[in-house]
């Protein structure tokens, strides 16, 4: 009779409960991975954090298989398929106990408590632990008891916590048994090249840690500028749980002495960045309607959104006439990634200047974005649109040129990704239209495809019309 570690979005051997449970056991431990390829396709995995989902996999296998533990590859087209399988998967292997990390979204509930029911029939023992956040949801609630609907009082409740309590991490285990071969295994998804980022633990504890010494003191002045190397990088890593949260706020600790708890404290604005993403993670599990395509403030399902597909395909190519917001469109679109004061930026353009449905952006990042992640797309495009918890006042808009001057003020980033401005000097590259016309260039670069103030006026009126009120 064995152990089975059921891996999903924690590929790690540090400062994983689940395997940690196993192999404390003191029986053999086996490991498994379910490929859900119609799934994924349903959920919009992006063919490069598929690719970086395959690498990192493979990398586990080796790892474990030096351990002596034996990693499984299992397909299960969609999770609904998965109870079943699985009652078979243990059945023909021995395994008396089935350990796992929960997952939030509702789907993944779903899918595992079809397990646990399952196999409740078959005398398996369903072990689940905690690892998505550093504190857990549920954990965290308003004086009434409700889950916190403002980032400001959830912040200060989870550092008090955070406080109190501490936290630890959990060492790698030893090994389980003689080593194993382990032969690289293929998942049967479309895949792009991912190979700018690494994988293996290592690599990436080597990044959190070079991060943290160059980059975590002065990370609030400098994260903002998208032509600096200035940000972590790590959320592809969190996103499939490559790296834990817990080891970012140890790596953090080891670098200052200490973790900072107040604003003004060198690293607290990285902190406060893994707050948010407690934050969005904490609303997801209590308002799982958030997976489903709606808005969390309800009054705001009557904003008439434009639905004109024109405008979102200029959007999407990087061909609004914008340049912030066309480099930044383009850099995804190339890279698979998007800094996040762009993120911002052209997540604001699209619902507030453009006036298209939020969630065609939600849906267009998670295709195409490495680090894409439901709590915190949706978390962030809701905020963006002026619908979620917390989100930014409606009347919030940002202007895509003052944006660029202010961010990008020698036009380093747009020139990068829009070749065709390269040539422009830093004053008229946020505005370029009339310094190409003067030069019989204006075709080499779109013409905006809306009037920004004027858009804005109109993005006021739609909330008029159908989101305020109840403001």
């Amino acid at each position: 009779m064995s152990v089975l570690v059921w891996f999903r979005q924690d590929l790690r051997l540090h400062d994983q409960p689940a395997l940690a449970a196993a192999c404390a056991s003191g029986e053999p431990v086996q490991a498994l991975f379910i490929a859900t390829p119609e799934q994924w396709m349903a959920h919009e995995l992006a063919p490069m954090r598929a690719d970086l989902l395959e690498r990192q996999l493979n990398q586990l296998g080796r790892e474990l298989a030096e351990l002596g533990i034996p990693l499984h590859l299992l397909e299960v087209q969609r999770f609904a398929d998965i109870a079943e399988q699985l009652a078979r998967f243990v059945g023909q292997r021995g395994i008396r106990r089935l350990c796992f990390n929960r997952e939030i979204p509702i789907d993944e509930q779903r899918r595992d408590a079809a397990v646990v029911a399952r196999l409740a029939h078959t005398g398996v023992q369903v072990s689940q632990y905690e690892q998505r956040c550093v504190l857990p949801p549920g954990t965290l609630h308003t004086g009434s008891g409700h889950m916190y609907q403002v980032f400001t009082p959830f912040a200060r409740a989870w550092l008090k916590r955070l406080l109190a309590d501490g936290f630890e991490l959990l060492p790698p285990p030893g090994p389980q048994g003689a080593a194993l071969d382990w032969q690289p295994r293929r998942l049967d998804y479309p895949k792009r090249d991912s190979g700018d980022w690494p994988v293996g633990e290592a690599a990436v504890l080597a990044r959190l840690r070079d991060f943290c010494a160059r980059h975590l003191r002065d990370y609030g002045e400098l994260r903002d500028y998208p032509a600096q190397d200035a940000t972590s990088r790590l959320s592809p890593y969190l996103a499939l749980g490559i790296l834990s949260p817990r080891q970012c706020l140890a790596a953090m600790q080891v670098e200052l002495g200490e973790l900072p708890v107040e604003r003004g404290q060198p690293g607290f604005v990285w902190l406060n960045e893994l707050i948010w993403r407690d934050f969005y993670q904490h609303l997801l599990a209590a308002h799982p309607q958030l997976a489903m395509g709606r808005p969390f403030k309800a009054h705001t399902a009557a904003i008439p959104w434009r639905k004109d597909r024109a405008l979102f395909a200029a959007w999407c190519q990087g061909k609004t006439g914008y340049p912030i917001v066309d480099a930044a469109m383009r850099c995804l679109n190339e890279s698979g990634w998007m800094h996040n004061r762009l993120r911002m930026v052209v997540a604001s353009f699209l619902a507030k200047d453009l006036h298209l449905p939020w969630w065609w952006g939600e849906h267009y990042f998670m295709r195409h974005l490495i680090d894409g992640e439901l709590a915190a797309n949706n978390g962030g495009w809701q905020w963006a649109a002026s619908t979620g918890a917390d989100a930014a006042p409606y009347f919030r808009i940002f202007n895509p040129t003052t944006q660029g001057q202010r961010f990008d003020p020698q036009g380093d980033f747009i020139r990068a990704w829009l070749p065709e401005l390269a040539a422009l000097p830093a004053k008229a590259i946020h505005t370029p239209h009339a310094w190409l016309a003067a030069r019989g260039l204006a075709d080499s670069y779109p013409q905006p495809v809306v009037e920004h103030a004027r858009a804005r006026e109109q993005a006021l009126a739609l909330f008029s019309e159908g989101g305020t009120r109840h403001v």
